[in-house]
């Protein structure tokens, strides 16, 4: 049983360090969550508590590498293919037609931002590549940012297992994944080359004053991450990403995120969907 009251001390200053790092608030009810995320760190260095693990970590500068090690898997997300399945609807039948407007072959930018093992980029990049299929005349470019090394690691190589590719519709699956059929890999699928060519995943910390980002991006997905923020790093964060939009561009949050988006250069269209003006 996880013992909150013994492991108060050691947990504020880990706290700090992952609100510090990260912007990132760990209530003392999320304990226990820190206490199963870290268990794999704990068995491995040979600890028998999050309390001991945590205390050697912290004590030693020499064990930078663990302490980041230690964040890393906190900050982590599990993400789904087409999570919202809305918005995709959406992107398909009304922002890509408003983007499309204008004559010749745009060139759209997508940013999956806090992107996590890259199964929001990849929905993205299956969604345009149906478009193009149908008959839309256009170039596209993706990219996933994440603060994790490990996500940004296990996004590139674009491997994911079957119970993570169970909400592609089969059609998609078929399309644009190969499924290992060897039993050492089973069940375990990859994105397409082409579809591939089409994602790149770059390690960006959305709490960092500037962003390394073009400032013409179609449509940013910024979902599912603002929850963890304080209300001014939430008005921050996206009067940042609001910067790195082409004018007219979107901005796609999750359905519980909508009142944190306060910005006065982004109208809301529809609920968790804002266009920049």
């Amino acid at each position: 049983m996880y013992d909150e009251a013994r492991t108060r001390n050691v947990m504020d200053v880990f706290r700090d360090k992952v609100l510090k790092a990260t912007g990132i608030s760990l209530p003392p009810t999320k304990a226990p969550m820190v206490d199963q995320r870290l268990k794999r760190l704990v068995i491995a260095g040979g600890f028998d508590t999050t309390e001991q693990f945590l205390q050697a970590v912290l004590a030693d500068p020499r064990r930078a590498e663990d302490l980041e090690a230690a964040i890393d898997l906190i900050t982590t997300n599990t993400t789904s293919f087409f999570r919202e399945a809305q918005h995709f609807t959406y992107l398909t039948e009304h922002i890509l037609p408003q983007l499309l407007a204008k004559k010749g072959r745009p060139r759209l930018k997508f940013w999956s931002a806090a992107s996590s093992e890259g199964a929001e980029a990849y929905t993205i990049a299956m969604v345009l590549a149906e478009a193009q299929r149908n008959g839309a005349v256009f170039d596209f470019a993706i990219l996933g940012t994440d603060i994790s090394t490990r996500m940004i690691d296990k996004a590139n190589r674009a491997i994911f297992g079957r119970e993570q590719t169970s909400g592609i519709p089969k059609h998609l699956l078929q399309r644009y994944f190969l499924t290992a059929r060897d039993a050492h890999h089973a069940g375990q699928s990859r994105a397409v080359p082409e579809l591939r060519a089409r994602v790149r995943f770059r390690l960006m910390n959305l709490m960092d004053d500037t962003y390394p980002l073009d400032q013409d991006i179609s449509v940013a997905f910024l979902r599912n991450v603002l929850i963890y923020f304080s209300s001014e790093d939430q008005r921050q964060v996206v009067n940042r990403v609001a910067r790195h939009l082409a004018p007219g561009g979107y901005l796609i949050v999750g359905h519980a995120e909508s009142m944190a988006v306060q910005s006065a250069s982004l109208q809301q269209v529809v609920p968790t969907i804002f266009r920049k003006v």
